[in-house]
């Protein structure tokens, strides 16, 4: 982004970008203009105008002892420190899909948007984002942390269902990937990662966005947004969204519905906001637990409110939040039967105090966490006495019979400074958990970011995370699974290098990255006709990865058909360094040990564009083939598949046509264990806008 100065002074251009209004690029050098400074600003304007001017104060003090008369071209912050930092400045390295590029993708659900980045692994049971797993680096579904502009959305008693977002892709701003450790940032749970999901900040009224789709196997959805400002500073909006389908694989039938709304006031001195959002979802959970029961079943609700606040004026700033997750998820092993029936309800409390500062050596952020989490369960927790026994909401004659609870409180202190070219952010968090023997267990992290010049960058992180074992992973018993109460948390230290470059036309981000891991939990069988236990070992992962983007429009004009490219490639090596020998495994060593992806998008004709997505996974690992829900003892390699997929857009200033063309070679593979995926889907639909 470019700063520059305006005061009595002739105005002062730092740093440009190589866009066609920097008429100085060229120079790589400070160009101070004087009489020409107005025909420069309107030369620039046409690009300056989709930007916002705003004061530094509070936003960019670390870059330079600027003035206090000084502006800056806004720049999203990220959520890479604990302290708000525009992206720029930040020295961990951070991968954003923004609602641009999520809307040239032709993407129709969070999960879709997930799978763009090959560091992220997703993996679906039923296609069109149902009963989906998503992972980082290697990881497993439950070492991850997903956000909501800073909310935590964990789900304690399992991470299968984490995906469940309660928000509509509407209201999405952009999406945050960041990959190793994360623990000093983003609390316990951010073992291998976190993703934080920032949603738009309506500036203008919106009556009236929506969606119609239907496709492939009975596959129908509707969403609608709309979003309104209101006088002195307040702003509400809100979104729902609904679909259902007959299911691509056996046994994979859904119907699910979203709603979301936020009311928020922007101040002189704070900003606030309350939202909440909810979900309910019934589907067919093929081979869920076990390819022995083909005709298991789900139903998830989840509720999420949420109250946060920022101070905007003086030395000291604070950021207070609370929040309140409840998860409800009934199973049933046999749909319509008792047998390995399992009725959960999770509540998650969250309340956090946030505080910054600047001074003379950088920006200080300092702060503390109070988490409960607590389960009523009919399967998992400790026995509780009959006459104590919760009735089932909705569900007459059935009680939660079992229960626990655990309280995590951390504090963590962090500093970010910027000297000279080099950017750094250091910082350690201290945790304690009620469930966990032991005091406070402290995870320090250090991210560093040397700018050799303008738009290029190499960055080294070193960090220490944690995760706890969920109730599942503790208690949970069936015929086939069985949980260990004496699991200790999963910890990680996590070092990275890598080098980035921006400019115009080139994004490229390559990096390695070594992890250990200890008490890495897993689910294995000993014996070929043994259940699956839950146990841990230790592991040494190395991986690679390399993005590359080419802004085509930019480089060889609009008058060509293409716009943009992009190839993005991930690969992973996992050494078990101890544990038990076993037959299978279930989670921990099925990572992808390949991961690429390519995307082209081009103009057909006017307004209508094509978007191509190319995708090749490499899994790690085998399943147990069964037949007739009986095992047969054969190990199936889960080995390569690729996908090509394409999106075909209309688009309209009021409305948009779109087709969209999933797996177009109609492949049939497995990517979970004896769930053979679906071949060719199709799905076309309207989006309109009042």
């Amino acid at each position: 982004m470019s700063h520059f100065s305006v005061s009595a002074r002739p105005l002062t251009f730092r740093r440009f970008s190589r866009k066609n209004w920097s008429l100085f690029a060229c120079l790589h050098r400070e160009v101070r203009i004087g009489v020409l400074t107005v025909a420069t600003l309107l030369t620039a304007s046409p690009r300056l105008s989709g930007a916002t001017l705003k004061t530094v104060e509070g936003s960019d003090s670390l870059s330079k002892n600027l003035p206090t008369d000084t502006l800056s071209l806004a720049e999203a912050t990220v959520s890479a420190s604990r302290a708000p930092l525009r992206s720029g400045m930040a020295a961990r390295q951070v991968v954003t899909l923004g609602r641009e590029e999520l809307s040239a993708a032709g993407v129709k659900s969070l999960n879709d948007v997930l799978k763009l980045n090959p560091c992220v692994d997703v993996r679906q049971r039923a296609g069109f984002g149902i009963q989906t797993d998503i992972s980082i680096d290697g990881g497993t579904h439950d070492q991850i942390s997903l956000f909501i502009d800073g909310v935590p959305i964990v789900n304690p008693q399992t991470g299968h269902n984490a995906a469940d977002f309660p928000i509509n892709l509407s209201d999405v701003e952009r999406i945050e990937i960041i990959d190793g450790a994360d623990s000093r940032v983003a609390g316990s749970q951010a073992f291998s990662g976190s993703i934080h999901i920032i949603t738009r900040r309506d500036t203008v009224s919106s009556p009236l966005e929506a969606s119609v789709e239907g496709g492939s196997y009975g596959t129908l959805r509707t969403a609608a947004r709309t979003a309104w400002t209101l006088p002195n500073g307040w702003s509400v909006s809100g979104s729902g969204s609904w679909q259902r389908s007959d299911g691509a694989v056996k046994n994979g039938s859904f119907q699910s519905g979203k709603a979301f709304a936020r009311i928020a006031r922007t101040a002189e001195d704070f900003d606030f906001s309350l939202f909440s959002g909810v979900t309910a979802s019934d589907f067919g959970a093929n081979t869920f637990y076990s390819a022995a029961y083909p005709d298991q079943w789900e139903t998830l609700r989840r509720f999420l409110v949420a109250a946060q606040a920022e101070t905007k004026k003086g030395r000291l700033r604070f950021q207070p939040r609370v929040s309140w997750l409840r998860n409800v998820d009934h199973f049933q092993l046999i749909h319509h039967s008792n047998l390995g029936e399992n009725y959960h309800s999770s509540d998650v409390y969250d309340l956090s105090l946030n505080a910054w500062t600047d001074w003379a050596w950088g920006r200080t952020a300092f702060g503390a966490e109070l988490r409960q989490d607590h389960i009523f369960s009919s399967n998992l927790g400790k026995p509780m006495q009959e006459d104590q026994w919760v009735g089932v909401a909705g569900a007459p004659g059935k009680h939660y019979t079992m229960e626990d609870e655990r309280t995590n409180i951390s504090y963590f202190i962090e500093h970010n400074a910027r000297i000279g070219r080099l950017s750094l952010s250091a910082g350690v968090v201290a945790q304690k958990n009620s469930a966990v023997a032991g005091g406070f267990r402290f995870y320090p992290g250090t991210d560093l970011s040397l700018r050799l010049n303008h738009g290029s960058r190499l960055y080294l992180s070193v960090n220490r995370s944690l995760r706890l074992p969920s109730f599942t992973e503790w208690y949970y018993k069936s015929p086939t699974q069985e949980g260990n109460v004496n699991l200790r948390p999963e910890e990680s230290t996590d070092l990275r290098l890598g080098y980035g470059l921006k400019n115009g036309i080139v994004k490229l981000d390559a990096q390695v990255h070594y992890r250990r891991c200890q008490n890495l939990i897993d689910w294995i069988m000993r014996t070929a006709d043994d259940i699956y236990h839950a146990t841990a070992f230790s592991t040494d992962d190395f991986g690679a990865r390399l993005d590359l983007d080419l802004d085509l429009d930019e480089w060889w004009g609009t008058k060509q058909p293409f716009t943009s490219f992009s190839v993005g490639y991930a690969w992973l090596n996992r050494h078990r360094r101890s544990g038990e020998a076993f037959y299978k495994s279930n989670y921990a060593m099925e990572p992808l040990r390949h991961n690429f992806v390519v995307r082209l998008s081009h103009r057909i004709v006017k307004n209508v564009s094509a978007d191509w997505t190319l995708r090749g996974r490499d899994r790690e690992g085998s399943f147990i083939v069964y037949q007739g829900g009986q095992s047969t003892g054969e190990l199936r390699p889960y080995g390569f598949h690729a996908l090509l997929d394409c999106k075909v857009i209309w688009k309209q200033p009021h409305y948009s046509l779109f087709v969209d063309m999933t797996n177009l070679t109609s492949h049939r593979y497995y990517d979970l264990a004896n769930v053979l995926q679906p071949g060719f889907l199709f799905m076309a639909g309207v989006n309109f806008k009042l």
